[in-house]
């Protein structure tokens, strides 16, 4: 079963829906995001019904999560995605991987109180329940830290105006150790016996160690070969404690100077947000949501043979901070298009509801890769009107 709701479903995770002829839950967001389409609808009880029978479930977006959670009851699965949602939890279920990681949770209206001179600095602050690197901060020295306290609270009320509490929570944050290295985001699923398959492996490139946004992530054959075998055994690990099965997950991860790889968060019964699951089949000719039904594992030894020497990459055009997106009048998608080599799909997205309004997915030679690294510092007010 899938779950299709906002901010955004892609016209291939539509066709995919068709093609597996899986049945979506019947809500007023589904049908008007369906539109068009041959898709069949279920009710809610014959989708909670199927729940508790042990069906699979996908949701493209958190925002249903609490539909899942709530027609899950005492389930297994619920567990699964309480310990995924919940940051803390989730630090406390995998501690005894990470014994030596530090890690505190606190609630919102006890964080100016708390007593930061005992802290291990750098550490990172952000809701306990979050989504899209928002409200995330990077607090070097206890001197930043009223100025972090004050930002937090001036971004509370955005963040909960746009995402229901159940993707963004600002009324519990956790604070937790800064992690070094490099930063990597894997979508893969659990099987029936929690054995892990990855369907793919994107690369996190940031400006500096304080860049916290999601602006450019790529994958590459380079990639999937130096990590799909340590991957894949770190999920197996994480799995095991967390007790995931028939499960798939969003997982992002850091790997230290000394080879450690530490998981960030595990984002649950989803691949990569907003559709950005895409990628998969833009680079590897796999389709994701088919291989999580169908228990498919990609052949990759054969895939990667045929993609040497490209990278396949997604760039979100972000709208600047401290903007009024109401004041927009234009983008010049052209333009922006025309910073790519060979753009795959351009989506464009409704800016005035959140501050973004494009994704591109492209293909680089890796040769060019400094021409992706440029938009990183990029001021994407130059495809803007107002």
């Amino acid at each position: 079963m899938i779950l299709l709701d906002a901010p955004y479903v892609s016209e291939f995770l539509k066709k995919t829906v068709e093609t597996l002829e899986q049945p979506v839950l019947d809500t007023s967001i589904a049908r008007s995001l369906a539109a068009g389409t041959n898709i069949s609808f279920i009710d809610e009880p014959d989708f909670v019904s199927r729940l508790q029978a042990g069906e699979r479930v996908y949701t493209n977006s958190e925002n249903s999560l609490d539909l899942v959670i709530r027609g899950a009851g005492e389930s297994h699965l619920a567990r699964q995605i309480e310990i995924c949602k919940d940051k803390v939890l989730f630090r406390e279920t995998t501690s005894s991987l990470y014994p030596d990681y530090r890690f505190m949770g606190a609630d919102f209206a006890t964080l100016d109180k708390l007593t930061v001179s005992d802290m291990a600095f750098p550490v990172v602050v952000k809701p306990a329940r979050g989504f899209f690197s928002l409200g995330v901060h990077m607090v070097r020295r206890a001197e930043e830290w009223p100025g972090v306290i004050k930002a937090i609270e001036q971004e509370r009320e955005a963040l909960n105006a746009e995402y229901p509490k159940e993707v963004v929570n600002c009324g519990k944050f956790i604070i937790e150790e800064a992690l070094d290295g490099e930063e990597y985001a894997i979508d893969v699923y659990y099987d029936g016996n929690g054995e892990p398959v990855i369907t793919n492996i994107l690369y996190h490139q940031f400006t500096s160690e304080d860049d916290v946004s999601d602006r450019l992530y790529y994958t590459s054959a380079e990639i999937l070969q130096t990590w799909l075998k340590p991957f894949t055994k770190a999920a197996a690990e994480i799995g095991r404690v967390c007790d995931f099965r028939d499960f798939p997950i969003h997982l992002e991860v850091r790997v230290d100077s000394k080879g450690r790889i530490i998981p960030i968060e595990a984002n649950p019964l989803r691949f990569a947000g907003w559709c950005v699951a895409d990628i998969t089949h833009h680079a590897w000719g796999i389709n994701p949501y088919e291989c999580y039904f169908k228990d498919m594992r990609p052949d990759w030894p054969a895939i990667l043979e045929t993609r040497a020497g490209m990278i396949c990459a997604m760039v979100i055009g972000d709208v600047p901070p401290g903007i009024d997106r109401q004041k927009i009048t234009k983008v010049d998608y052209d333009r922006f298009c025309d910073q790519f080599d060979n753009v795959l799909e351009l989506r464009r997205i409704d800016y005035t509801a959140y501050p973004v309004f494009a994704f591109v997915f492209a293909q680089v030679d890796e040769k060019n890769l400094d021409s992706l690294m440029s938009l990183l510092s990029a001021d994407f007010n130059q495809f803007i009107t107002f």
